[in-house]
């Protein structure tokens, strides 16, 4: 079977594959469902007692400044050429994606360089974005690459968060390690660090180029074309609203750090991992260049697990039994859009333990 079926606009029919239609064992299949089912995320279902308790940074720069809404049950899909070979949970609810957001936003500056908002990735934002977040000297080197790579080192408080929150941060200790210490600055481009207040400053930074809101923009470009529902929704926090040519707009997070964030369910994750695994072409519609799908997929010299707000598999070191070639969105939480160009596949995970994510993979492997 080839990969020539695309599946039909939200309210139709999303084709299921029949027990071995695309070649993969329907036993290791289900088992790989069961398994990311049984196994849910240790975060209560209230997701404002996640944050509000601390568990990314401590008080007061833990205060809540966007909505949070509780959390489902596991579920999730697995796609393989388009069509759904396994399925689990309810992938109609909408819940919080975190971090996932993030990978969106690359989407969308992947639009704004493919309209030549921006020219040169390369080129100091601050040539483009002229609010005062580039004025000085430190930030007036940050590039676009810069951003998009979590290299920037950008020094300043946005929505009332300081970069500080993010400083020395260790993923792999997250909820657990000590961040927010002070260190010194390095020059933009010298140092990867994963910050969301940087990311933020990034999403404010598109709309000044867009001009317009960045939902009504992704709903455009991505959503509409790729058949999703009307059910997602994408938010700021209550002080991120600007004024841009007489209009009042808020400026969205990449995260749920502090609430906000993009609502969505599984199935239309799935449609956004499909068209990434399309290399940006819905059908005959090209929605994003292929060049940027292989900026997006190149590895960050400084963090090779890393490219333009996605995650990468290089050297299987991120998911060992998974693909190397692979790719995926990720969120706190246990949230996943797994992209595998090697196996044409999509898988979405919501609210799986993080640390079953191998073992999923290792009993998708087994399908094939």
């Amino acid at each position: 079977m080839t990969s020539v079926y695309t599946p039909p606009p939200q309210g139709m029919e999303w084709r299921r594959a029949r027990p071995g239609e695309t070649g993969l064992d329907p036993a290791a299949l289900a088992e790989a469902a069961a398994f990311a089912a049984a196994r849910e995320t240790p975060w209560p279902r209230d997701l404002a007692e996640v944050l509000g308790k601390g568990y990314f940074e401590p008080p007061p720069w833990n205060e809540i400044i966007g909505p949070v809404a509780p959390r489902g049950a596991p579920n999730g899909l697995v796609l393989h050429h388009g069509l759904i070979v396994a399925e689990w949970g309810d992938t109609g609810r909408v819940d919080m994606t975190f971090s996932v957001a993030k990978s969106y936003l690359g989407l969308l500056a992947g639009l704004a360089f493919d309209r030549g908002l921006i020219a040169d990735l390369d080129e100091a934002v601050a040539a483009r974005v002229d609010d005062g977040g580039f004025s000085s000297p430190h930030n007036a080197a940050v590039t676009w690459r810069h951003l998009l790579q979590q290299t920037s080192e950008w020094e300043g408080t946005l929505w009332d968060k300081p970069d500080l929150i993010d400083r020395n941060r260790d993923l792999a200790l997250e909820g657990r390690g000590k961040k927010g210490t002070p260190r010194p600055l390095e020059a933009p481009g010298a140092h990867w660090e994963y910050n969301d207040v940087r990311v933020n400053r990034l999403a404010l930074s598109l709309l000044r180029l867009f001009r317009r809101p960045l939902p009504e923009i992704f709903a455009e470009a991505f959503m509409a074309p790729i058949g999703a529902s009307r059910d997602w929704r994408w938010h700021g926090y209550r002080n991120s609203w600007i004024e841009i040519d007489g209009r009042r707009m808020q400026s969205v997070s990449g995260g749920g750090h502090w609430g906000g964030g993009v609502f969505i369910h599984a199935r239309d994750q799935a449609r956004i991992g499909l068209l990434m695994l399309r290399r940006g072409l819905w059908s005959s519609r090209r929605l994003i260049s292929e060049t940027w799908i292989d900026l997006s997929t190149t590895p960050c010299p400084l963090n090779p697990q890393y490219g333009f707000l996605w995650w990468l598999n290089t050297a299987q070191a991120r998911y060992k039994h998974a693909p190397a070639s692979g790719y995926c969105a990720s969120g706190a939480g246990g949230n996943l859009t797994w992209i595998d160009p090697a196996n044409d596949v999509v898988a979405v995970l919501r609210w799986t333990d993080p640390a079953a994510m191998d073992g999923f993979f290792a009993r998708l492997a087994a399908a094939f």
